[in-house]
C-alpha cells in the first residue's frame, strides 16, 4: 500500500514537470538579452552613452517622476518656515578655498553635463556639483548659498520637470509620441532637457541645504 502511494506521488511529480517544461518552452529557448537589444538600438536615441541612453530615452519617464520628487522635497522643506540664519562668516583660509573650490565645482559640473552624451556625466552629477558648492558656500557663512533671488530661484526649481513635459508635447505633435525623439533631433533635445535638469538639481540641492524658505530681499516675494 505505502509503495503504491510512493508509485502514485512519484508519477504526479514528474507530470508537474512535464507540465512546467511545457510553460517554460518558450522562456528556455535562447534569446536576446535585454541589455544587448538596449546597446543596439542606443544609435537611434542620439547619445553613445548607455546610461544617458537609459535615462533619457528609454526610461524618460522615470527620470522626469525623479525630477518630480525632487521639486515635492523642496516645496515640502520650504512648507516647514523660514530657514536658520546660517553659519558664522568664514575665515581667512576658508574664504580662500571657496574662491578655489567653487568655481572649480561650477565647471566641472558644466564639463560632466557635456560630456554626459558620449561619456560618463550627465544631468545628475552636474546638478550634484553645482549643490555642492551651494553647499560650500552655506558652510562660509553666505546664508542663501549662493543662490539667486527667490523668483528666479523658484522657476530654475521646476525648469528641470517643465522643459521635459514641454519637450514631451512637442515630440507628440511632430508625431512621434511622448518623449519619443525624433532620430534628427534626439542628440539636442536630449541636451536642453539635461540642461534644465542641471540646473532645476543644482538648485534644489543647495535650497534644501538651507533648510526652509530662504528670506527674501527687499521687493522680492517667498517662495510659496
Amino acid at each position: 500500500m505505502r509503495r503504491a502511494g510512493t508509485l502514485v506521488i512519484g508519477a504526479l511529480v514528474g507530470l508537474l514537470a512535464l507540465w512546467l517544461l511545457w510553460v517554460l518552452r518558450d522562456v528556455l529557448v535562447p534569446t536576446p538579452r535585454l541589455a544587448e537589444l538596449a546597446l543596439q538600438e542606443l544609435p537611434n536615441t542620439g547619445v553613445s552613452n548607455p546610461v544617458t541612453g537609459v535615462l533619457l530615452a528609454y526610461r524618460a519617464y522615470d527620470t522626469l517622476l525623479e525630477l518630480a520628487v525632487l521639486l515635492a522635497a523642496l516645496l515640502g522643506i520650504w512648507s516647514l518656515g523660514a530657514a536658520s540664519p546660517g553659519f558664522q562668516p568664514a575665515g581667512t583660509v576658508l574664504r580662500g578655498m571657496v574662491k578655489l573650490v567653487v568655481p572649480l565645482l561650477i565647471l566641472t559640473g558644466g564639463y560632466l553635463l557635456w560630456v554626459g552624451g558620449h561619456a560618463p556625466g550627465g544631468a545628475f552629477q552636474a546638478g550634484a556639483l553645482l549643490g555642492a558648492a551651494g553647499v560650500v558656500l552655506r558652510l562660509a557663512g553666505d546664508a542663501r548659498a549662493g543662490l539667486p533671488p527667490v523668483p528666479v530661484q523658484r522657476r530654475l526649481a521646476v525648469a528641470g520637470a517643465a522643459t521635459f513635459v514641454l519637450v514631451g508635447l512637442a515630440t507628440m505633435a511632430f508625431g512621434t509620441g511622448f518623449l519619443s525623439y525624433p532620430p534628427a533631433w534626439a542628440k539636442w533635445l536630449i541636451l536642453t532637457i539635461e540642461t534644465a535638469a542641471t540646473l532645476a538639481i543644482g538648485v534644489t540641492l543647495a535650497a534644501a541645504y538651507v533648510g526652509g524658505q530662504p528670506v527674501p530681499r527687499s521687493g522680492e516675494d517667498g517662495p510659496l
